[in-house]
C-alpha cells in the first residue's frame, strides 16, 4: 500500500493553532487511512492509503478544519519521493546539515516562476528548486532568512511549509522503516 507524508503548516506554534498530535491520527484513522503515525508537535503525519494523491491534502485540510475549527496548510509527499529528497538534497555535501532545511510544495511550480525567482533575495543564504521541494541552506538560521514560506507560496503559487533536515531525514526513516516492514525495499 501507498505511504505517504502528510506535513501540516503553522500548528503547535505560539499557540495560536493547537492540535494534539492525537487528535491528527485521530482524524487520519477517520479518513480511513492506515497506520497513521506522527512525528515530533509540529504536524507531520506518516500514514498509507489507496487513494489518490491529488486528493489527500484537502481531504486533511477540511478534516481538521471541520473538527479542530481552524484551517491548516497541509502539504503531503508520497513516501517514495520524500526518500529521494532526503538523498538528493545538493548542499548536503558541502554545508553543515543544522543549516539546511527543505521547502515542500503542493505541486511542481512552472520553470518560468522558477527563473524568475530572486537568488539574491537573502544575502548569505542560498535555494535551489528540484520539482516540488526546494532545497535551503540557511547559514545563519531560518529564522533570519528571507527565503520564507510565504515568500516561496507568493513566487511559485500552491502551498508550502518548510522542515528542517532533521526532520526531514527522520521522516524518510520512518518511510523506510515502513517500505522494510512491508517487503519492498
Amino acid at each position: 500500500m501507498p505511504i505517504f507524508v502528510a506535513m501540516l503548516r503553522g500548528v503547535n506554534v505560539g499557540g495560536k493553532h493547537r492540535l494534539p498530535m492525537a487528535e491528527l491520527r485521530a482524524v487520519a484513522s477517520e479518513l480511513g487511512w492506515e497506520q497513521p503515525e506522527t512525528y515530533i508537535q509540529s504536524g507531520n503525519l506518516v500514514f498509507s492509503t489507496e487513494e489518490p494523491h491529488r486528493d489527500l491534502s484537502a481531504r486533511l485540510a477540511a478534516a481538521i478544519g471541520a473538527r479542530m475549527g481552524f484551517a491548516v496548510p497541509v502539504v503531503v509527499v508520497a513516501g517514495d519521493v520524500l526518500a529521494e529528497i532526503g538523498r538528493e538534497n545538493p548542499y548536503l555535501a558541502s554545508c553543515a546539515p543544522s543549516a539546511l532545511h527543505v521547502t515542500f510544495l503542493s505541486a511542481e511550480p512552472a520553470s518560468r516562476r522558477v527563473s524568475t525567482l530572486d537568488s539574491s533575495r537573502s544575502p548569505g543564504d542560498q535555494f535551489q528548486v528540484c520539482g516540488a521541494a526546494v532545497y535551503l541552506h540557511c547559514p545563519s538560521g531560518i529564522r533570519d532568512t528571507r527565503l520564507t514560506v510565504d515568500w516561496f507560496e507568493r513566487q511559485l503559487g500552491g502551498t508550502a511549509t518548510c522542515r528542517n533536515w532533521n526532520t526531514v531525514l527522520a521522516l524518510a526513516n520512518l518511510v523506510g522503516a515502513r517500505q522494510t516492514a512491508a517487503g519492498k525495499r
